[in-house]
C-alpha cells in the first residue's frame, strides 16, 4: 500500500494548525503575570505604583504606547513596553481589562 497519497493529506491538514500554533505565543494572561510584580497581585498595587484592576482596555494600550515611544517618561515601564509588540500590548490590555 502506498502510504503517500494518506500522508500528503494529513500533512497538507496539519500544516496550517502547526504554523499557527508558532506564532500566536503566549496569552494575554500569561503575559500578564509579569506586571503583577510591581502592580500587585491580579493588579491591585496599593503602594506607590498604580494599579491595573479597572483600567479599560484602550487606556492601558494607550499608556503602553507612550512608555514604547518615550512619550511618557517612566523609571522601567519604558524598558518593558519596548519588549512587547503592538499585538501583545492589545493581548495584555484585553486580559487586564477584565481584571475586577
Amino acid at each position: 500500500m502506498d502510504i503517500r497519497g494518506p500522508m500528503a493529506a494529513l500533512v497538507t491538514c496539519l500544516l496550517p494548525m502547526v504554523a499557527s500554533a508558532q506564532t500566536v505565543g503566549p496569552s494575554g494572561q500569561a503575559m500578564a503575570q509579569a506586571c503583577y510584580v510591581c502592580h500587585g497581585p491580579d493588579g491591585k498595587s496599593v503602594g506607590p505604583i498604580a494599579p491595573l484592576v479597572g483600567l479599560p482596555k484602550d487606556h492601558i494600550v494607550r499608556q503602553m504606547a507612550e512608555f514604547k515611544t518615550d512619550r511618557r517618561p517612566g523609571t522601567i515601564m519604558n524598558r518593558i513596553a519596548k519588549g512587547y509588540t503592538d499585538e501583545q500590548i492589545v493581548a495584555i490590555a484585553d486580559f487586564i481589562a477584565t481584571l475586577k
